[in-house]
């Protein structure tokens, strides 16, 4: 009944896929891709049996191709931009990209050589796909990085946000060990900003600091009835689930009960996932309330139709209004649609309608500034960096990346600002030192 993203192409079923693709002199596949990843030639290398070189090529642009594999927008990106796809019928770039890595992996390919670290040291701030790609490409261009993550495992969304069925917590360790195996050192359960600071980090020798922190405070909407205990964040339950998938939580401890009839507001690819997950986890209906329509939702048709065929159930150009109780406990929503309010019972009640900025960093730091909507604000030269000298940031907290890959994109662009910077100010060092003291 239910859909498993782990799902993949055996070794017949993925040569014969690439050999499909047409190799198109101007590929549409890699201006569709956010790291313009070069699509064509890693298929070609594929569809002769060179399972190696097609993975040297896909490293060459993406720290995380297991996950990519999996989780990206292909039907807006890479396949939606395939030749093919005119017809129906485009190359399925993304279960193409997870044979590979999984292929690699499971053979043990792939060795990178580790430079000395001795060109500069790093902190990250989250380990999420921005953290985990700023890491890992500093790490290659001989920087000592150290990775400060809040949680138990790092991983960040991948690991806490993403369902399983979609994104296995297995491949999303397996990537982290080739980071970490690049050299970068792991501090979980390590939180900045509450008592330990981005002037702490500076104090303790790094050269630079890079927040990754992504929008970890979910928004809220103001309606009556919001703030019982019922009510819970699309954000809050995806974590809960996949700290209970982890074995660090009690399965009481996660919002969804056996049995229980759940509603699902906003229509994003959260709002999927938390419906998707919800049902996964005993809920007898689930039904997502969304104000607009089909096609004005955010979400992935192909998460959509997914959705529907486990047993989701859609409620469009409709709204809850209040969610009601008997005694404290939350027992029936009011929907309005078209003008008309209709009462329905109800255990839980799940927002999914975004997220913001914490401002534990900000807050705790002099010198960062942010916009009217709390995203910190960086500059095009080095790129990435915050008016705080040193600080950069990327990813969700700067309000630009909008998925895996788009983060992905930002943080290579922001690894090369922080190259550029702590290169300037190590040359600046040397020039000012006497010139017996540099002999």
């Amino acid at each position: 009944m239910f859909k498993d993203g782990n799902d993949g192409y055996t070794m017949l079923e993925a040569i014969c896929e690439a050999k499909r693709c047409l190799n198109c002199k101007v590929p549409q596949c890699k201006k569709g891709c956010p790291i313009s990843n070069d699509i064509p030639d890693w298929i070609h290398e594929l569809s002769m049996g060179n399972l190696g070189n097609a993975m040297a090529l896909i490293n060459a642009k993406s720290s995380l191709p297991a996950v990519c594999g999996r989780v990206c927008a292909h039907e807006r990106q890479c396949e939606g931009h395939c030749i093919l796809n005119k017809k129906g019928e485009p190359i399925h770039i993304g279960k193409i990209e997870q044979f590979i890595a999984d292929f690699d992996s499971d053979m043990k390919l792939t060795h990178e050589n580790i430079l000395p670290k001795n060109r500069g040291r790093v902190a990250v701030i989250g380990s999420g796909p921005a953290g985990l790609t700023v890491a890992g490409e500093l790490a290659r261009n001989g920087f000592a990085v150290e990775i400060f993550e809040m949680e138990p495992e790092p991983g960040g969304v991948l690991m806490f946000g993403i369902p399983e069925y979609r994104l296995p917590k297995e491949v999303v360790r397996r990537e982290i060990k080739k980071i970490e195996q690049l050299g970068v050192v792991f501090h979980c359960n390590t939180t900045i900003g509450n008592g330990y600071t981005v002037d702490d980090l500076f104090h303790h020798g790094f050269d630079a600091i890079f927040m990754g922190t992504g929008t970890g405070r979910p928004k809220k909407l103001d309606i009556p009835g919001s703030n019982l205990v019922g009510v819970r964040q699309a954000i809050y339950f995806l974590r809960r689930v996949s700290l209970y998938n982890s074995g660090y939580l009690k399965r009481e401890e996660v919002h969804v009960k056996e049995g229980d009839k759940v509603f699902v507001i906003g229509c994003g690819n959260t709002a999927m996932d938390a419906a998707r997950t919800a049902l996964r986890f005993g809920a007898s209906e689930v039904n997502v309330v969304y104000h607009r329509t089909v096609d004005e939702m955010s979400a992935l048709r192909a998460e959509y139709d997914d959705a529907v065929n486990e047993g989701v159930k859609f409620m469009w150009k409709s709204s809850i209004v209040e969610i009601l109780d008997t005694d404290g406990v939350l027992d029936r929503v009011v929907i309005e649609s078209e003008g008309e309010r209709v009462v329905y019972p109800a255990d839980k009640v799940i927002m999914a309608v975004g997220s913001k900025p914490a401002s534990r960093i900000v807050s705790t730091t002099h010198g960062i500034d942010v916009d009217g909507k709390g995203y910190v604000i960086t500059r095009d030269v080095p790129y990435g960096m915050t008016t705080r000298k040193g600080v950069f940031a990327g990813g969700d907290v700067t309000n630009r990346p909008a998925t895996v890959v788009h983060a992905m994109h930002d943080a290579q662009k922001v690894a090369e600002g922080i190259i550029r910077y702590v290169d300037a100010i190590k040359l600046l060092d040397t020039i000012d030192k006497p010139v017996d003291e540099k002999e």
